[in-house]
């Protein structure tokens, strides 16, 4: 793998991508999206979307790898479809889905899906997240929205900003809750010993989870969780501090842990003001059948 380093000498009008594109030979404007979503270009050693404007005395650091495609391309992949219209499109999109390509996941992705199945997607985010407005994990299931033209991204966007988004998950953790109810209110940032994980620190940014107890198991609790703001593995990361981590989390569960298929977290919820109407509408997502399943086993053992 190549390293390429750039000191910006004067203040850029333009993205990031667009610059990269200027500075880079022979690479494409998609090649340094999809370089930017797999972490591959920091900007003063941290992490910028493609719409940053780099500015002067930026240090720009880019990882160029093998193989990297050069373009994002349709793909016919199945999609469990909730609501659409000429605005937005409802996804339940399955647990093992990735939202949008990266390295190691080129293709096969959301972004993929929907660019088959639309004839636009919203461009502001870049081809890398044509149409996507917010993400979630790859071994999270659930509902999501996606937007078909700019305007109804922006209008969306502003509302995932002003917290006027509802937004409900379901989980299964490790232990015993007794309270039926609680507030995580602790800091997300980077991890101070693994860059690729989130972690509770000191100096991150604000984030806030709600959590009620739905059902209590021997050794599980079944929790509805509610989210103030949106920080990347929120719900995983506070869960793990408060010490009831997500079963089948591969990063912030137990290493005892009997699933490995995905962590058990669902976006059941999703509830927003139509980017053109104003009307608010919400929909529900039920458990998906491998969430179901396991806890119909651990009910199970409880009565054998």
């Amino acid at each position: 793998m190549d390293q390429i380093r750039l000191i910006v000498d004067s203040d850029a009008n333009q993205r990031i991508d667009k610059y990269l594109q200027y500075h880079l030979d022979n690479i494409t404007r998609t090649q340094i999206q999809l370089m930017i979503a797999a972490r591959d270009v920091k900007v003063n050693n941290e992490e910028v979307r493609p719409s940053y404007k780099p500015r002067k005395g930026d240090v720009i650091v880019v990882n160029i790898r093998e193989k990297v495609p050069q373009d994002v391309l349709p793909e016919p992949i199945p999609l469990d479809i909730y609501y659409e219209d000429d605005d937005i499109i409802i996804i339940n999109k399955p647990q093992g889905l990735v939202v949008h390509p990266a390295t190691g996941n080129y293709s096969g992705t959301l972004v993929n899906a929907l660019m088959y199945h639309c004839q636009e997607l919203s461009n502001v985010n870049g081809i890398i997240r044509a149409g996507i407005v917010h993400r979630i994990d790859k071994d999270t299931s659930g509902l999501l929205v996606a937007c078909k033209n700019d305007e109804a991204h922006r209008r969306v966007s502003l509302q995932f900003k002003k917290k006027l988004v509802t937004r409900v998950y379901e989980t299964l953790v490790h232990g015993v809750i007794a309270h039926d109810t609680g507030r995580i209110d602790a800091p997300i940032g980077r991890h101070p010993d693994n860059r690729k994980l989130m972690a509770v620190v000191t100096g991150g940014k604000p984030a806030v989870t709600h959590f009620k107890v739905v059902e209590r198991l021997a050794n599980h609790t079944r929790l509805e969780l509610r989210l103030e703001t949106g920080r990347t593995h929120q719900i995983r990361v506070h869960l793990q501090y408060i010490g009831y981590p997500v079963v089948g989390d591969p990063y912030y569960g137990t290493k005892q842990d009997e699933v490995k298929s995905g962590q058990f977290l669902h976006a059941k919820v999703l509830g927003l003001y139509h980017p053109r109407t104003g009307e608010f509408m919400q929909w529900e997502a039920p458990l998906p059948d491998y969430f179901r399943e396991y806890l119909e086993s651990l009910r199970s053992r409880e009565q054998s």
